[in-house]
């Protein structure tokens, strides 16, 4: 007699093994917002207060630098998923680093630790970044799972504001009332949870191994090459010629050089379509405003963390409220509206407004909410908390109309044999974005003249918007044809 067989088990109906990346990436948010969340304080408190004593705009410059750094290191993420280990190995052994960063970060005081730290929380998140969304991918293969993908996606990106929610919490609390380095250490516990669940269920992952593997005995001289890169960037560390005053500009540099080289690879090479060279051609300065606005949104981190920090009246009754809970209700506001708004464009359908519009709009968002800090500053009148929220809110809804949307885009016109490269371009515009935000920070905000630093990225939010408007019917016409 035939026994029965045993039906496959689900997770909100979608593969069972989306859990299992579900939460290591809701556990390596936790830990990268948790973190995230009182990074700038740790760096510009007195040492008396736990901190390091490093001046506003210097820390809001490493800030960003870190930021641009996490971001880039997604290429390499990419690169090693790729070309050697796969994407399953470099999703764990990447968690791993983000552990390690979190745990040097919490024993290791000082600057050597800070650095160490971040270090390795940017090279690890950049793998977890680059591997996690392909594993996620190569869930829905089969033409079964194939129309739950974008379902699937948006389960993902939940689990990814789930943590950010969560990891703030905490960390503020235990920052408040222990220390930094408690905070920290949450962070890094966060993690190891995440891994060990990851660990439990990794063997139900459908195998991945590297889709373009280095030649037999290339891999040697892969890990040589990196040796060779890490010795030089040691010797200029010590040496003095790359230190935390000019390593925001050589990134910079850096990054520009690697947008510059994919867009003529995009534009110059041969086995890209007339068609997808028009398309990438309206991209310039869609790629462009995503740059300016991840530079501005930037600002969340930085000088709205100061407000928060230093002139919001945090109280309610006896309780003070974490400056890191900031993020927590960021991340609140994205799982509120999120699925809102992903129903209100599926709804509308073919109505709904063009990619460039939505850019648009989202920049002009993003600095009229800026604009809301100006006359309470001017007037020294504390914005209200509930005030506060609503001009979170507002700079959430113009992540929405930009974050998934530029995703979205890259990879509708993505030519056949650069999809990879293409997705590697967006992040490429968030690391500029957020590498430039530090700059702009550390260039123009001064403590005592905050309301005209609003001022500035509520006015360049709305210039670099109504441009774009102005672009929008000339952008249409160059992406037509695309879904």
């Amino acid at each position: 007699m035939n026994q029965p067989v045993e039906k496959e088990r689900k997770f909100f109906g979608h593969p069972w093994q989306l859990s299992s990346l579900f939460q290591i990436e809701l556990w390596e948010r936790f830990s990268f917002y948790g973190m995230q969340g009182i990074l700038l304080i740790y760096l510009y408190y007195q040492t008396t207060e736990g901190g390091l004593g490093i001046d506003k705009a210097a820390a809001g410059g490493i800030v960003g630098t870190y930021g641009g750094s996490v971001y880039l290191s997604t290429i390499l993420g990419g690169w090693l998923a790729d070309r050697l280990w796969g994407a399953e190995r470099t999703l764990f052994y990447a968690g791993m680093m983000v552990m390690a960063g979190h745990i040097v970060l919490a024993l290791i005081p000082g600057v050597a630790g800070l650095f160490c730290g971040l270090v390795l929380i940017a090279l690890g998140s950049g793998g977890v970044k680059a591997a996690a969304g392909s594993m996620v991918g190569s869930l829905y293969e089969s033409e079964e799972l194939r129309p739950l993908r974008d379902a699937g996606f948006s389960i993902f990106y939940i689990s990814i504001n789930i943590g950010g929610f969560l990891g703030p919490l905490l960390t503020g609390l235990l920052q408040s009332n222990l220390g930094f380095h408690y905070g920290f250490g949450a962070a890094a516990v966060g993690m190891a949870l995440g891994l060990l669940q990851y660990a439990y269920g990794r063997k139900a992952l459908p195998p991945t191994p590297a889709p373009f593997p280095l030649p037999a005995g290339k891999g040697k001289a892969a890990a040589a090459a990196a040796a060779g890169v890490v010795a030089v960037l040691l010797a200029a560390v010590w040496s003095g010629w790359l230190n935390l005053d000019n390593f925001s500009t050589l990134l910079l540099a850096a990054v520009i050089l690697a947008a510059l080289v994919y867009f003529v690879r995009l534009l110059g090479g041969s086995g890209v379509e007339a068609q997808n060279k028009r398309h990438i051609t309206a991209y310039i300065p869609l790629f462009a405003a995503i740059c300016i606005f991840w530079a501005l949104w930037f600002q969340v981190f930085t000088a709205v963390t100061v407000y928060f920090d230093e002139t919001a009246d945090r109280s309610i009754g006896s309780f003070t409220i974490p400056v890191a809970w900031k993020d927590s209700l960021q991340s609140l506001w994205v799982i509120l509206f999120s699925g809102l708004m992903a129903a209100m464009w599926t709804k509308m359908g073919r109505k709904q407004p063009k990619t460039p519009l939505k850019f648009a709009l989202s920049v002009i968002v993003l600095g009229v909410s800026y604009w809301c800090f100006v006359p309470f500053i001017t007037s020294g009148t504390v914005m209200p908390l509930a005030v506060f929220a609503l001009v979170i809110l507002g700079i959430t809804i113009a992540e929405l109309l930009i974050s998934p949307i530029s995703l979205s885009l890259t990879t509708k016109i993505a030519p056949p044999h650069f999809k990879t490269q293409m997705v590697a371009l967006t992040f490429l515009a968030f690391s500029l974005g957020f590498t430039l935000g530090g700059r702009l920070f550390k260039e123009y905000f001064t403590a005592e003249n905050a309301a005209a630093f609003y001022r500035l990225i509520g006015t360049v939010g709305l210039a670099a918007g109504m441009v774009l408007l102005v672009l929008v019917p000339v952008l249409n016409r160059l992406l037509e044809g695309v879904d």
